[in-house]
């Protein structure tokens, strides 16, 4: 089929090379455009423009779509049969959705109806659930509303972050969306009656709010791995925490219960079992606090 691919992060990289393998012609790849970093600010492209120009296929890079007609024009140009889109960043307008003969498709993270929106994979996570997947779905106007073509499941374990599931879930979405173009599923609608949302992520949801269940606050760390990180403060500094385990004890909460970063929660304890300094390297705890004592009675957190 001929095709255009939309995606951006390291998650839509798998699909885009599926989709190559598979011999489909891409006839364009969308994606964000470059973006200041390091310390030099220099403009590095994303992931799948990376991979997109290491395939020699042609690259687009437009900093919006809505209200931009020429791009649009561009797009319809294309005389696409399908457009596929993994996690792009950018909405597309009615226009472009209504372009290629059989539509757009999404690749999203979650099964849907449940985990709709930007953060699919850490709200999974974070919730406790037992499983999540991956939904093909038939895109239109409404954020992840359209029909159903093909989806599959993947459990979440108690030792589960979403750092391993992402990896999971985009070799995943590659396999289906690869099935889903030749096999022509029925699309299905969404069932209405178990629809949640993962709002976009921010830096400050990371926090850790020593007053809730040690259970909440082990799977927000899981969740949150890579992005946002949790974080919580100590002697001023703030701490990043990159693991921990369930631990017995009792105290005021965000107090040290002993001199192994053991701490108290509303219920229970966690015990910290890699921290790291803000410019300091990640290390386990023993090692951390060779350095830097933490005994019984220490106060974490504002």
């Amino acid at each position: 089929m001929r095709l255009a691919f939309m995606g951006s992060p390291d998650f839509s990289t798998p699909a885009l090379r599926a989709l190559h393998a598979a011999g489909h012609e891409i006839a364009a790849v969308y994606c964000q455009p470059p973006k200041p970093a390091g310390r030099g600010y220099a403009l590095r492209p994303c992931p799948v423009q990376i991979e997109a120009e290491r395939l020699a296929l042609p690259v687009r890079t437009p900093a919006r779509l809505r209200g931009d007609t020429a791009e649009q024009a561009a797009f319809a140009a294309l005389e696409l049969d399908v457009a596929v889109v993994a996690a792009y960043g950018l909405i597309l307008p009615q226009t472009m959705l209504d372009a290629p003969r059989h539509g757009c498709l999404n690749i999203h993270a979650s099964l849907l109806p449940r985990w709709r929106g930007a953060a699919p994979i850490q709200a999974a996570v974070l919730a406790g659930d037992a499983d999540t997947g991956v939904t093909i779905m038939q895109m239109d106007a409404g954020l992840d509303t359209g029909p159903m073509l093909l989806s599959e499941a993947v459990p979440i374990t108690q030792t589960t972050t979403s750092a391993a599931l992402h990896d999971v879930l985009a070799e995943l979405g590659a396999r289906l969306i690869v099935r889903a173009l030749v096999e022509h599923p029925i699309p299905v609608p969404q069932p209405a009656d178990s629809v949640t949302y993962a709002p976009k992520l921010t830096r400050e949801a990371g926090r850790i709010d020593w007053t809730r269940d040690s259970a909440a606050i082990e799977r927000q760390v899981r969740a949150f791995d890579p992005w946002p990180g949790t974080f919580t403060t100590l002697r001023c500094a703030v701490l990043k925490v990159l693991a921990v385990e369930l631990a017995h004890g009792s105290g005021p909460p965000g107090t040290a219960l002993d001199d192994r970063l053991t701490i108290a929660c509303r219920t229970e304890a966690l015990r910290l079992t890699r921290v790291q300094l803000a410019g300091r390297p990640a290390m386990a705890a023993d090692a951390f606090l060779r350095g830097h004592a933490v005994p019984a009675g220490t106060a974490l957190g504002d």
